[in-house]
């Protein structure tokens, strides 16, 4: 491009380069959801479209930047991890966090009707980004674990409070109850008042959702021969598992593995 006398406005352009050899973790938070999902009437506390919609925005994402080895959903949220050794445009915060939130609300606005063929989209959604560096595997197992951590949390109370809701209180009603009980106490609650086992509801709900990429057999058509040709590829697969402990990451050592 030929140089002219404006190009010093790019001194004002600020470097956002990320830390090297960290790992990095983008966080998109649905902007305003409580209201979004109100005008499209979500089924509360766990509207299972929209969650799987969620989720299937993830898998486009992962899809499109080789660069993201894990995502972790819950709710109108998602995280997904860079490995350390990533460069992608050469870990500028800016450049990492609107094409991974941007990528996320078109697929959100663009596989809408796939999961909601009889509700028709009112207004687009909108999400936010950050990006944080995490120095250590410890560092990013903490967060990942924080994060389900924080699903189980919400959607235990969350359970609680619907129920009472549905059940003919109001929802001032409902958190004056709810307020100052422990998670023992709300799981008696719902297994005494609403015949709920709480162990009982959908993993989704209680664990969130994890994307990984596993190793599948994919069928497509031979360029040459017009013919069917089955391969192993990693695709990402959505899961949903505890990552709290050992178990999901013995089985998967290349997750934090060069």
């Amino acid at each position: 491009m030929a140089k002219s006398k404006y190009e010093y406005v790019k001194q004002f352009e600020l470097d956002d380069s990320l830390l090297p050899n960290t790992w990095l973790v983008v966080r998109i938070d649905g902007r305003g959801f409580h209201k979004f999902a109100t005008a499209h009437g979500f089924t509360k506390p766990n509207d299972r479209p929209g969650l799987d919609l969620m989720n299937a925005c993830a898998v486009a994402v992962m899809k499109d930047i080789q660069d993201v080895v894990l995502a972790y959903g819950e709710s109108d949220e998602y995280s997904f991890v860079l490995h350390r050794s990533s460069n992608l445009y050469t870990r500028r915060a800016s450049k990492i966090a609107s094409t991974v939130v941007s990528l996320f609300a078109a697929s959100y606005v663009f596989l809408w009707s796939r999961h909601f063929p009889e509700k028709t989209l009112q207004y687009p959604p909108c999400f936010d980004a950050r990006v944080v560096c995490y120095p250590s595997d410890s560092n990013l197992r903490d967060y990942l674990c924080w994060r389900q951590a924080d699903c189980h949390i919400n959607n235990l109370y969350n359970t609680c409070f619907w129920e009472i809701v549905h059940s003919g209180r109001s929802e001032k009603e409902a958190e004056d109850e709810l307020r100052g009980t422990v998670a023992s106490e709300k799981n008696e609650m719902l297994f005494s008042r609403f015949g709920i086992n709480y162990n009982a509801v959908p993993e989704m709900f209680r664990k969130g959702s994890v994307v990984v990429r596993e190793e599948a057999e994919v069928t497509s058509l031979s360029a040459k021969t017009g013919l069917e040709v089955v391969r192993r590829k990693r695709i990402p697969t959505v899961l949903h598992v505890d990552i709290i402990g050992e178990e999901f990451w013995k089985s998967r050592p290349e997750l934090l593995g060069s």
